[in-house]
C-alpha cells in the first residue's frame, strides 16, 4: 500500500509504503529519504530524518511494544517511539526464532494453479531429457592445485579453439578450494563432493564430461565421478571411461605439455558439442534458481514480489523454480511448512532448519549473522524482517520438493513444481548449489547493487529501486523499482521478467553480466573439518 501527499514549498512529496493495515510502520520510499518536519499523507510530522528504505512510526509506541511489517513483529523497541519517529535496528529487540515444533503441516489446501500453456524457448536437448539455455564446455577439476594450469588451457581453448566451433558458446573451468587438505571421510564432506559432482551434470554442459586432475589430491577422479553417478554423453557413451587428465602423469614433461593435453582433450568434447543446435522447447523445460543479494526494505515490495508473481507463472507453464537462502526463510517457516505439498515435504523442510540451525550453533552464531551492514543501511532492521521479504520470491505455489545442500532435482526424482533447495545465504555458495540442483537459468534481485554473474548459466538481474537502475544501467536487467514509483504493477514486472527468461533461455537476448562476462567464482560449502 502506497501513501502520497504533497508539502508545501519546495520539499519533497513524500511516498510511504505500508505492507499490512495492521502494520504500524511503513517506509520512505523517496530518494534521498525524508527530513524531519515532512508532514505526512495523514497529516504527522516527522519527528526525524528518515533515509530511504527505512521505517517511520505511524502510531506512539511504548517501550517493549511489538513493531509489525508485514504483518508480522520483526521487533520490540527498546525505548519509548512517538509517532513520525525513525524506526531502525538500534531500537529493536529481535524476535527469537520461531519453535520448529507444532508447526501447520501441508495445512493451505488450495487448488492448483491452472496451467499456462503455449509459451517456449529454443534450448539445447539433451541426452539425459534435460534442456540446456546455452551450450558450454566446462572442465570439472577434483582440487584447487590445477587451477592456473586450468586457466591457461582455458585461455587456449577460447583463443584456438573456439572459432572453429560457432555453436560452442564458451569454455568453463570449473574451479573451487575443495580436494585436498580437508577431511574426505567425515559425514559432512557428501555435501561438496556431490555438489561438484552433480554441477559436471548441469544442462548447459550438455552431458559432456571432462576432469583434469592434479594425481595426489584426496578427491580422486573415480571418488568424484564413479561409474553411473551422472550421465555423460549419448546413449552411445554408455559404460564410456571417465575423460580424465592427470597433471602427475609421467607423460608430462613440463607446464605446456600439461597445457597441450588438456586443450587436446578438450577438441573431441567441443566437436560434439558443435554439432547441437536450438530447438523449440516448452517452457516446462526451464529450471530457474531465484535468488536475491545485497538487499533491503525495498527487496521484499518491488523485486522479489515480482519474481514470485513470475514464480507463479512458471510453476503453471510446468518450469521448476528453486529458491533457497536457510536463514532468509528460517523466520516464515511456518508459511512454508503450511504450503508444503504434503506432511513429509514440510517435515524435510523442517530437518533442513534443524541442520542448519545446528550448523550454526556450532559455530557459536545463530541466524541474526546474517543480515550485512548493507542491509541495514537499507533499511532492514533484523533478519525477520528480512526474511518476510525474500520469502516472497516463491510466489504463492504449493512446495513439491525438497533438496538437501549439493542434491540435483535428478537426484530426488523431481521433475518440475516449487521446490525449496537447502542453502547458506551467501550469494556465491548459493548459487553454486542451484547450479548443482540442475538450474538452467538464474534470477538475482538486488536492492544494495551487486556485479554477481555466473559463467556457467545466464543471471537475469532484478533491481528494487529506480535510482539503482539508474546508477547501475549497464548491469541490470529488469527495473522493478517502478513498483514503487507507481509505473509499473507487480503483475506486470512479473510478466516482463516471464518474456525476458524465455528470450534469455533461447538466446535471443544477453543478459548484462553475460554481456561484461562478469563471473564469480564458485565456492563450494562445506561444512566438514579442515585438516
Amino acid at each position: 500500500m502506497t501513501d502520497t501527499a504533497t508539502t508545501p514549498g519546495t520539499a519533497p512529496r513524500p511516498i510511504l509504503i505500508r505492507m499490512d493495515p495492521r502494520d504500524n510502520v511503513a517506509i520512505v520510499a523517496n530518494d534521498g529519504g525524508l527530513p524531519a518536519g515532512t508532514v505526512l499523507p495523514d497529516g504527522l510530522v516527522l519527528v526525524d530524518r528518515v533515509p530511504q528504505g527505512h521505517k517511520v512510526a505511524l502510531a506512539d509506541l511504548a517501550a517493549g511494544e511489538a513493531v509489525r511489517r508485514y504483518d508480522v513483529v520483526i521487533g520490540r523497541t527498546t525505548q519509548a517511539l512517538p509517532r513520525g519517529s525513525w524506526v531502525h535496528e538500534r531500537l529493536l529487540q529481535m524476535p527469537a526464532a520461531a519453535s520448529l515444533e507444532g508447526l501447520p503441516m501441508a495445512t493451505a489446501a488450495r487448488p492448483a494453479l491452472p496451467p499456462l500453456e503455449g509459451h517456449t524457448f529454443e534450448g539445447y536437448r539433451n541426452a539425459d531429457g534435460s534442456v540446456g539455455t546455452r551450450n558450454l564446455l566446462a572442465i570439472t577439476t577434483t582440487v584447487q592445485c590445477v587451477a592456473g594450469v586450468v586457466e591457461h588451457a582455458v585461455e587456449r581453448i577460447r583463443r584456438e579453439l573456439l572459432p572453429r566451433y560457432p555453436n560452442v558458446d564458451g569454455v568453463v573451468g570449473l574451479e573451487h578450494g575443495y580436494g585436498c587438505g580437508v577431511a574426505i571421510d567425515a559425514p559432512d564432506a557428501v555435501v561438496p563432493i556431490r555438489t561438484l559432482r552433480n554441477i559436471s551434470a548441469n544442462p548447459n554442459f550438455g552431458n559432456e564430461v571432462m576432469v583434469v586432475s592434479l594425481g595426489c589430491e584426496k578427491l580422486q577422479p573415480e571418488r568424484l565421478l564413479p561409474p553411473g553417478s551422472i550421465p555423460i554423453g549419448g546413449p552411445s557413451d554408455a559404460g564410456a571411461p571417465l575423460d580424465v587428465v592427470c597433471l602427475q602423469d609421467a607423460a608430462h614433461v613440463g607446464f605446456q605439455s600439461m597445457v597441450d593435453h588438456i586443450v587436446a582433450r578438450a577438441d573431441s568434447h567441443l566437436q560434439r558439442l558443435d554439432a547441437r543446435r536450438r530447438e523449440t522447447v516448452p517452457a516446462s523445460a526451464l529450471v530457474v534458481g531465484v535468488q536475491c543479494g545485497g538487499s533491503d526494505a525495498f527487496s521484499g515490495v518491488t523485486a522479489n514480489p515480482a519474481v514470485g508473481f513470475c514464480t507463479d507463472l512458471l510453476v503453471r507453464a510446468g518450469a521448476t523454480v528453486m529458491f533457497s537462502e536457510t536463514t532468509e526463510v528460517r523466520d516464515g517457516i511456518a508459511q512454508l511448512t503450511a504450503r508444503a505439498a504434503t506432511p513429509a515435504i514440510a517435515q524435510a523442510l523442517i530437518d533442513e532448519m534443524a541442520w542448519y540451525d545446528a550448523y550454526l550453533g556450532k559455530g557459536q552464531v545463530d541466524r541474526s549473522a546474517n543480515t550485512t551492514p548493507g542491509n541495514k543501511a537499507g533499511g532492514l532492521s533484523n533478519i525477520v524482517e528480512k526474511a518476510m521479504g525474500s520469502i516472497v520470491k516463491s510466489g504463492s505455489a504449493l512446495i513439491g520438493g525438497v533438496l538437501s545442500p549439493g542434491q540435483s532435482l535428478r537426484d530426488r526424482g523431481i521433475s518440475n513444481g516449487l521446490v525449496y533447495a537447502a542453502t547458506p545465504a551467501s550469494d556465491f555458495i548459493c548459487g553454486t548449489l542451484q547450479l548443482a540442483a540442475g538450474m538452467n537459468l538464474h534470477v538475482f534481485t538486488t536492492g544494495r547493487g551487486t556485479p554477481y554473474g555466473l559463467a556457467e548459466v545466464p543471471v537475469i538481474k532484478v533491481a528494487t529501486r529506480t535510482d539503482l537502475a539508474r546508477r547501475w544501467h549497464d548491469l541490470m536487467d529488469v527495473n522493478a523499482g517502478r513498483i514503487a514509483d507507481g509505473q509499473a504493477s507487480i503483475e506486470e514486472v512479473g510478466w516482463e521478467l516471464f518474456h525476458l527468461m524465455l528470450d534469455v533461455a533461447s538466446g535471443r537476448r544477453k543478459t548484462w553480466a553475460e554481456y561484461w562476462k562478469l563471473h564469480n567464482a564458485l565456492v563450494l560449502f562445506n561444512p566438514a573439518p579442515v585438516t
